[in-house]
């Protein structure tokens, strides 16, 4: 059980590119960062054109 906190960068189509841990549990973070480059969002437009977006996502991993 635990917490990866995950800063994640999307590109200009909403797909995540870019995964950086900022607070790791080494025995999670891999499953964490395979979840995290799975997700697509809407691209963010800008003065009409699509933009990449850095955003902070926290993964809490609990045993049930």
């Amino acid at each position: 059980e635990g917490t990866v906190i995950i800063e994640a960068t999307t590109d200009i189509y909403g797909r995540v590119a870019i995964v950086k841990i900022l607070k790791s549990i080494p025995l999670l973070d891999q499953a964490a960062k395979d979840a995290v480059l799975q997700w697509v969002y809407e691209p963010m437009i800008i003065n009409g054109r699509p933009r990449g977006i850095i955003f902070v996502v926290t993964v809490i991993f609990q045993l049930r």
